[in-house]
């Protein structure tokens, strides 16, 4: 150790020695203390020192690495709420072209179902319109030798609005025809049942027919007449007797015509066969 290093040590221990005595008072310094604390004090120091750097090496590490990762974490964090976002408007855009899939097939079913039923319908009218035509001549078809046939009695009765009840008054008038029957010879009787304009042409041929069978029923029950001898047809508004547009035309179509019809060859060949004796 070089003079001047003496010196110093020799200086710091007499400061040391000093700062002693005034902590124990009387001057009395405890020998095992004194010479530890000259000889460590300088590696306190430095401890305390280091200890200290490193606390602050530390600090500044940690600072930097908060400075450096925030950014990151940021970024990352608005990436995430990016890819969040998009994910939602992905599935919004499912959901709408889902929604929209399942609209245009709903519309495409019932555009099917509408032109299967317009074609059903198509069908049905011409089906209504044929049996129409038929309806005229079909007596003939049914009633062999229809030429010799004659109207011997005829009758109508009406009904209400879409009604196929009898009243009181159509089964007196009944009554009253029905009586004439007796005198009849081979005789079908024709009965026709009508409608007014209202409503659609396959309703009213189903009304029509109820109508005319409402008047064969009557008959048949009370006045005990074979099936054989009516022939029942239901034309609906097909064949007006009046014009539809007033109200007593219309009243006057909804009706059940009746006509007797006799064979009169069969009379009269009947009346010229002589009797045996």
């Amino acid at each position: 150790m070089t003079p001047f290093g003496k010196q110093s040590a020799t200086l710091k221990s007499e400061r040391t020695s000093e700062s002693l005595r005034k902590i124990h008072p009387g001057g009395q310094v405890p020998e095992r203390i004194f010479p530890m604390t000259i000889k460590n004090v300088d590696l306190l120091k430095f401890a305390v020192l280091a200890a200290a750097m490193a606390s602050l090496a530390g600090c500044a590490t940690k600072n930097y690495v908060r400075t450096q990762t925030a950014p990151i974490i940021d970024q990352t964090n608005q990436l995430n709420q990016k890819t969040a976002d998009n994910n939602r408007a992905i599935h919004d855009t499912d959901d709408r072209a889902t929604a929209g899939i399942q609209k245009a097939q709903g519309a495409a079913d019932t555009a099917t179902t509408n032109a299967q039923g317009a074609q059903k319908a198509a069908g049905d009218a011409e089906t209504a319109a044929n049996d129409a035509v038929h309806r005229a001549d079909s007596l003939a078809s049914v009633v062999a030798g229809l030429d010799n046939y004659q109207a011997v009695g005829n009758l109508s009765v009406t009904f209400g609005f879409d009604k196929s009840t009898l009243s009181d008054d159509d089964k007196a008038q009944l009554d009253t025809f029905a009586g004439t029957l007796g005198t009849a010879k081979s005789y079908i009787l024709e009965v026709t049942g009508g409608t007014d304009s209202t409503g659609n042409a396959d309703y009213n041929y189903a009304l029509s027919n109820r109508r005319a069978d409402a008047v064969v029923q009557y008959l048949a029950t009370k006045y005990s007449i074979p099936a054989h001898k009516f022939y029942l047809i239901g034309i609906g508004k097909d064949k007006e007797v009046a014009d539809n547009k007033t109200r007593d035309g219309r009243a006057k179509n909804r009706r059940v015509d009746l006509r007797i019809l006799s064979n009169s060859q069969s009379t009269a060949t009947a009346n010229a066969t002589p009797s045996g004796n």
